[in-house]
């Protein structure tokens, strides 16, 4: 009876790695199966919890206190329940016999090849690279920040900057596989507590402060501005839980997977709700709508520093170096698709065959958004746009049709119309959210230049 359960095993095992030799190089190379759910709670934190965070306050500005808490309250909620449909979807796939590691897999196998080619897979491909390109950009912005504290009539311009991130990204970028970040992306959930930390703090300190700005909290007068400016904060605030890439976090989890995205949201959740709403609530407080894009842009006034250089220096360099973690994190299905295109799965990982390749592909990729960085410094509109367009879609609207197409709940299940609500409230306001968002970056046009050093 032993040996039976021996083969038995065996023979499960075998058939595990015969399914690994059918992948191609993309699957079998970047998206490794072997982490632990510790590891998917770093990555899941990385993805979700990263400097965008810093915009809630600006977020607020529009909303108002009972708005902006309400708002984030609803994206919280939401997303925890449609990261965790998702989970569910393609646990039951697994379990059926066909693991999908891409999210256009997952868009192939339920809505039709279509949907996976034209729809999903081009947008999740627009919301990561536009999340590299957006993290190049905040990088920049915090290297010069530290370079205006240490040398105030400094020339260097924010474009050079952009340019020293990108070589910085140069080399994490060359990290082979998904799973080989989870140091990484551990140091990250540590990085992304401290910056949190010292903007918290930070915020309080100049709100209690004779140097910080009289607060107020009133909202434009001019409806049209209030309107737009609603849609536009929650387009930011979508994209601040925006993750866009739950099907490739599963597919780095060793079988069986089963239940293991749960408690790696449940982690990551711990640290999206300490650090979204204390900055979001200190940062509104402390600077009412007068609070900028980024908040620690709030902590330099008229060229006067309001709380001590060392501070901004030091929630500088942690936000820079969380943000070379989430740039990496996000690179990730640029690479699996770089690494099908061309490595040669029957060679070696490490071979020189798919070693130059991969070094030359990547390298390509991160000089490419590091010039769209730099050329195109308007980190707030960008966002709100990738929000609206990708982010809205893939983590509001799809999990629920993802569900629903799946477990097929009869409609006298109010499961099934509680996904229904959810899927079209969120299309609408994607749509809208989208209009506001293109509607702001024609508004702030006149002030665009290629190259700008804002």
């Amino acid at each position: 009876m032993g040996t039976e359960f021996i083969d038995n095993d065996s023979s499960s095992h075998n058939e595990y790695h015969d399914h690994e030799k059918e992948l191609d190089a993309g699957a079998l190379f970047v998206l490794k199966s072997k982490g632990s759910w510790m590891h998917c709670g770093y990555h899941l934190s990385t993805s979700i919890v990263a400097p965008p965070l810093l915009s809630l306050p600006f977020a607020f500005a529009s909303l108002g206190w009972w708005g902006g808490i309400l708002c984030l309250v609803i994206g919280a909620i939401v997303t925890f329940y449609s990261y965790n449909l998702l989970s569910m979807v393609l646990e039951h796939h697994a379990h059926l016999g066909r693991r999908h590691l891409r999210f256009r897999d997952m868009a192939n196998d339920i809505l039709g090849p279509r949907w996976g080619r034209y729809y999903v897979g081009p947008i999740q491909f627009m919301v990561c690279y536009g999340a590299v390109i957006g993290s190049t950009l905040l990088g920049g912005q915090c290297m010069k920040a530290i370079y205006l504290l240490l040398n105030p009539n400094g020339a260097m311009k924010l474009y050079q900057f952009v340019v020293i991130f990108g070589g910085l990204m140069l080399i994490l970028a060359q990290m082979p596989s998904f799973h080989s970040l989870r140091h990484i992306n551990l140091i990250s959930l540590l990085l992304c507590l401290a910056y949190s930390a010292c903007a918290t703090i930070g915020s309080i300190y100049i709100g209690n402060s004779s140097k910080g700005p009289i607060k107020d909290y009133s909202i434009s007068n001019d409806k049209e501005t209030r309107i737009f400016g609603v849609f536009n904060a929650i387009a930011i605030i979508a994209t601040t839980f925006g993750n866009g890439i739950i099907p490739e976090i599963q597919a780095t989890i060793a079988p069986p997977v089963k239940g293991k995205m749960f408690k790696g949201l449940c982690i990551c959740y711990a640290v999206l709700s300490t650090t979204f709403f204390s900055v979001a609530i200190s940062g509104y407080w402390a600077f009412g709508n007068k609070a900028e894009g980024l908040i620690l842009s709030n902590f330099t006034q008229n060229g006067h520093n309001l709380v001590p250089k060392s501070f901004i220096f030091i929630t500088n360099i942690f936000t820079i170096l969380q943000l070379s973690a989430v740039a990496v994190v996000y690179l990730q299905p640029t690479n699996e698709v770089l690494e099908r295109t061309f490595a040669d799965a029957k060679s070696s990982e490490f071979s020189t065959r798919n070693v130059i390749p991969r070094l030359i592909s990547r390298s390509i990729s991160v000089i490419i958004s590091t010039t769209i960085a730099a050329m195109l410094p308007f980190f707030g509109d960008i966002n709100a746009v990738i929000g609206a367009f990708g982010f809205l879609p893939l983590d509001f609207v799809l999990p629920v049709i993802f569900f629903n197409l799946t477990f097929k709940p009869s409609k006298k299940n109010p499961i099934y119309w509680l996904n229904m609500s959810i899927a079209v409230f969120f299309s609408v306001l994607g749509v809208i959210a989208a209009v506001a968002a293109v509607r702001q970056i024609s508004l702030d046009a006149k002030t665009y230049q290629l190259f700008a050093n804002v």
